[in-house]
């Protein structure tokens, strides 16, 4: 038996891990609203999936503004139906070593990770509750257990943990299951741009990564969408507050 319909709202998805997983859960059967910062960068990955078949309309919100959250999660349920699957994808880096870091740098990281999955997963909740039934899966990182440069994104990555167990043990007694995805090296734009950063070329960045993970290659982003995938099915309700780490090996 296939999983019901669900109405999906994946946020920072006009490229990279999100539009990976947009594609997915619309493969999987599942209707989806496709959100980043413009609607008009989200069009093409749901033009892409209605073209395949599915059912997906693009949205545009900044996640760390509450007032533009609201209005794209009643938007999604005004065109597509309730919402009961929310994958809190939407990241940024702002990479630097602590005395080099600004505030406005580590504010930035916390906004979009922290603050935007607190207020998708606040305003999809109620969705959630009516329906007795959801699934939130949030997307952390191996960062999360500390990594140089990057002690805004770890520490965001890490309280995306903590706050998954949270809401695992509030929200389990109305059907709703929550997880997190921590992806170790992963091909996309984010990691090109740390190879900018260290000044390497990206192949030999990824050469560098490969050679460290025990399954001798980097993750690609068809990885991580098959982790939530799997979160998001009716089989896995018996799994919540966990995180998984998609990354090659058993040392994250």
């Amino acid at each position: 038996m296939t999983d019901p319909a669900r109405i999906a709202i994946v946020t920072g998805a006009a490229r990279g891990i999100g539009a990976a997983v947009a594609h997915r859960l619309a493969q999987d059967g599942h209707r989806i609203a496709v959100l980043d910062l413009d609607a008009a960068a989200c069009e093409p990955v749901a033009e892409a999936i209605v073209a395949a078949g599915g059912e997906a309309i693009a949205l545009g919100a900044d996640v760390a503004d509450e007032t533009a959250v609201q209005s794209a999660v009643d938007a999604c349920a005004e065109r597509l139906g309730p919402p009961t699957v929310l994958i809190n994808n939407a990241g940024i880096t702002r990479d630097n070593l602590l005395f080099k870091m600004t505030t406005a740098d580590w504010d930035s990281v916390m906004g979009v990770h922290l603050r935007g999955s607190f207020l998708m997963s606040r305003a999809v909740q109620r969705w959630m509750v009516q329906e007795g039934w959801g699934r939130i899966v949030s997307m952390s990182s191996t960062s999360a257990l500390g990594n140089r440069g990057q002690a805004n994104y770890a520490a965001a990555k890490a309280g995306l943990q903590g706050f998954t167990k949270t809401l695992a043990i509030e929200l389990g007694r109305f059907g709703i299951t929550v997880n997190a995805v921590a992806p170790g090296f992963i091909a996309t734009d984010m990691l090109e741009a740390t190879a900018a950063r260290l000044g390497k070329p990206y192949d030999e960045l990824l050469a560098e990564f490969a050679a460290d993970i025990p399954v001798g290659r980097t993750g690609t982003v068809d990885d991580i969408a098959a982790a939530v995938s799997f979160f998001v099915r009716e089989e896995a309700s018996f799994t919540t507050g966990q995180t998984l780490y998609v990354a090659g090996g058993p040392r994250c």
